[in-house]
């Protein structure tokens, strides 16, 4: 079946429903997603969203710029990140007057809060810029967007997997997807296709990410053609619940809570003695990791270790009012009263700082240079506009959906203004139902869940927080191994409704189409720089290595190519924090 629409968006999350929102009445706009759209990965988020609003004190977009060129260890393109912080302010009050119930203070205006790396003045000290709604931001935000789009009309093609997008001569014509319900095959036609299909964190085996972040987008754009940038930095966030991984959101230390180990020590302060534990991501999760290896962990049942998050100080009041869903978490899946007692915490996999390269509409790079693939957009985790470099600062994944979704629906928006349909290639569905008939009828001895398991184990091993080249070389010959076994596979599931051994089978595939970028990028990548840390190359080179990694995928494996940093006002320095 094809269906033709004038901009195909794929994927209903935070970037998704805003880029959505940029199309004008009239034009037909379809948004493609495999989950009915508020159960998109956006209504994870918790904490807030940044930006200098001065509510509670003193702020500026200057600063929060500063922020977060420091914060992705100057590896972000500073053009991007002045758009993000100078557009924050204005794309936070149109979500407030599009009906998103911010938390607020005693004078009425939206809630600040302090978050980890945000600091005012250039650094001297921690800053109230996160906006929040308690700790359910993501979810408030998700739904506030997504009731617009159905107020604007956009049309919704719910529970519908992402199979190819359709690139020829370097111009984007739509995507094949399968209605999951039917198992039927749909083409896509379109003039700009956009992807907002999220990040790729369940490679890993311990990870806050839901099980269908996959890197489905990613993966395909990669056989496509497309190359893939910085995939290399993949950020632990260091407060997921102990053995689940189940995020505990960075608000918890922005509103005082304390990390401890089994000493009951608050060790931040001897890592970062100015702003504590509300150091970025990275350096926080690298100081438990160091906590672990320096005999200073508390070992759990199963042998692994974790470290406590202290809420105990801050009283009922806060805890029930500001923190409401991540201490229900710790009291339903751990069985801990944060009121009274500490949360078992270790570092989870969070966040891709890579993805696809984009300019700052948000049009995908077809290469390293300055030449765009035609009618194809990226926004989001997904995306990459680099704006968190080497490391993504808390909150600041709230507002790259909202800004560059924003900037992407406007750039589309003129795209097919100026721009009419190129041909649709012939048969454009035959690799894709191939594919499927290959997968549905092999009688391979492998497993999909066995390979799952012994790729995301490895992966969580030997390419975390801490990496080097034995165990990366290693886990490149694993997933070597994997990807050939891959080809041996079967699913027992031969029916058409709702068959989710066939998607797994798939998103098998795109998962070890990530691992091999993440692990071919980090191998090369003789540095350690922001959340890419190398026991054997412990200092940040920039001499070397600042520079963005773009892999392309060939018949030979990953070839990577370099482009420079964009550096326009802030020269690179020691992080201190």
């Amino acid at each position: 079946m094809v269906l033709q629409y004038d901009v195909v968006i794929v994927g209903a999350g935070g970037a998704g429903c805003r880029a959505a929102l940029e199309i004008p009445e009239g034009v037909r706009c379809a948004v493609i997603t495999k989950l009915f759209p508020t159960r998109s990965h956006t209504a994870a988020a918790q904490g807030g969203v940044c930006a200098a609003l001065g509510n509670e004190e003193e702020d500026s977009w200057e600063w929060h710029m500063f922020d977060t060129v420091k914060g992705s260890d100057y590896l972000g393109d500073q053009d991007a990140i002045e758009i993000l912080t100078h557009d924050a302010p204005q794309t936070i009050y149109e979500l407030e007057h599009i009906g998103m119930p911010f938390s607020r203070n005693a004078d009425g205006r939206i809630a600040q809060r302090r978050f980890g790396g945000h600091t005012r003045n250039f650094g001297e000290a921690a800053v109230q810029r996160a906006c929040f709604a308690a700790d359910r931001t993501g979810h408030i935000m998700l739904h506030t967007l997504y009731e617009n789009c159905v107020k604007k009309g956009v049309e919704f093609f719910s529970e519908f997997f992402l199979l190819d997008v359709l690139i020829e001569d370097n111009i984007c014509r739509g995507v094949v997807a399968m209605d999951i319900r039917t198992s039927e095959i749909h083409t896509f036609y379109a003039k700009a296709v956009m992807f907002a299909t999220g990040g790729a964190c369940k490679v890993f085996r311990i990870s806050s990410n839901a099980h269908g972040l996959v890197g489905d987008g990613i993966a395909l754009a990669y056989n496509r053609g497309v190359p893939i940038e910085d995939h290399e930095f993949v950020q632990f966030h260091p407060t997921g619940l102990f053995k689940l991984g189940i995020l505990v959101s960075e608000a918890a230390r922005g509103e005082g809570g304390i990390l401890r180990n089994k000493n009951g020590e608050r060790f931040m302060e001897r890592y970062a003695p100015t702003i504590k534990d509300l150091a970025p991501r990275d350096v926080v999760s690298r100081c438990i990791y160091t906590e672990f290896r320096e005999g200073r962990g508390i070992v759990g049942d199963d042998g692994t270790q974790y470290v406590h998050l202290d809420l105990t100080h801050l009283g009922k009041e806060v805890i029930d009012k500001k923190l409401p869903d991540v201490t229900g978490f710790a009291r339903t899946y751990l069985g801990v009263e944060p009121i009274k007692e500490p949360i078992p915490i270790q570092p989870t996999a969070h966040y891709i700082m890579g993805g696809i390269p984009t300019d700052l509409n948000g049009q995908v790079r077809a290469n390293q240079k300055d030449k765009l693939v035609t009618g194809f957009y990226a926004a989001g985790e997904c995306a990459c506009v680099s704006v968190h470099g080497a490391n993504r600062l808390g909150t600041n994944s709230l507002l790259d959906i909202i800004v560059y979704g924003r900037r992407a629906g406007k750039a589309m928006t003129e795209f097919i203004r100026e721009n009419d349909f190129a041909p649709l290639p012939r048969d454009a569905d035959k690799p894709v139902r191939e594919k499927i008939e290959w997968i549905s009828k092999s009688n391979g001895k492998e497993s999909v869940a066995d390979l799952r398991q012994k790729l995301q184990d490895e992966m969580m091993d030997k390419c975390s927080v801490f990496r080097e080249v034995k165990g990366l070389a290693a886990v490149r010959e694993t997933v070597r191994e994997l990807k050939a076994r891959y080809q041996n596979i079967h699913i027992d599931d031969r029916t058409r409704t709702f068959n989710t051994d066939l998607l797994d089978a798939i998103e098998l595939g795109y998962l070890l189409d990530n691992a091999e970028v993440i692990v071919e990028g980090a191998l090369a990548r003789k540095e350690s720089r922001g959340a890419h840390y190398r026991d054997d190359y412990s200092k940040r080179d920039d001499k070397n290595w600042l520079k963005h990694t773009f892999a392309y995928k060939t018949e030979k494996g990953v070839k990577l190519e370099y482009k420079p940093v964009t550096i326009t006002k802030f020269q690179p320095k020691e992080r201190k924090y």
